[in-house]
């Protein structure tokens, strides 16, 4: 695996490194080792998929409070997406600051998002999957949202969403206020 930075720390492109022979390829997708050496959370209790039928479809701004805070890995298996992930740490130095990155599963890039910090994505392409990897078990009663075009946020989309929930739709602007669960991750 290789791990790419990206112009906030912690958050990190995951790209597998392809062994390939006649029978095609075989890539790691994660390694715990190398993951703590690059200082990332080497932990995953839980995986999970989601399947968007239609382009343009949003899914986001979420995230997890404390103590429940958790950090995710993201791909796209099939179709695209446009992922996004924004720090929501008050006491960080990139605070309101996003990372945004085309997923396919042809390159077979993950985005590895830190605790406090939202993410999301957008499909580009009908018919998208990604799956999750989290380092923290679900829960309900800690997740968070922030609407994905609040402009204090300032995040550059490439396409205004077509499909979204009315959970994502109805997320409120970040109140700073509301953040202070989330300093000192």
């Amino acid at each position: 695996m290789r791990f790419v930075s990206t112009d906030i720390p912690g958050v990190w492109i995951v790209e597998p490194v392809r062994h390939a022979d006649e029978r095609g390829f075989f890539a790691r997708t994660w390694c715990a080792r190398e993951a703590e050496a690059h200082g990332l959370e080497p932990r995953v209790v839980q995986s999970s998929v989601s399947f968007n039928p239609r382009a343009g479809t949003l899914r986001g701004m979420h995230y997890q409070a404390p103590p429940r805070a958790e950090a995710k890995l993201v791909r796209c298996t099939r179709g695209a997406i446009y992922d996004v992930a924004v720090d929501l740490r008050p006491d960080s130095a990139t605070f309101r600051r996003s990372v945004g990155v085309e997923l396919t599963p042809a390159d077979g890039r993950a985005l590895y998002v830190p605790r406090g910090f939202a993410h999301g994505f957008l499909t580009l392409a009908d018919e998208s999957e990604v799956q999750y990897q989290m380092s923290e078990f679900y829960a309900p009663e800690l997740g968070r949202g922030v609407r994905w075009s609040d402009p204090w946020l300032g995040i550059r989309w490439p396409a205004s969403p077509r499909v979204m929930a009315t959970r994502d739709r109805d997320c409120p602007d970040v109140r700073p206020e509301a953040l202070e669960e989330l300093r000192g991750l």
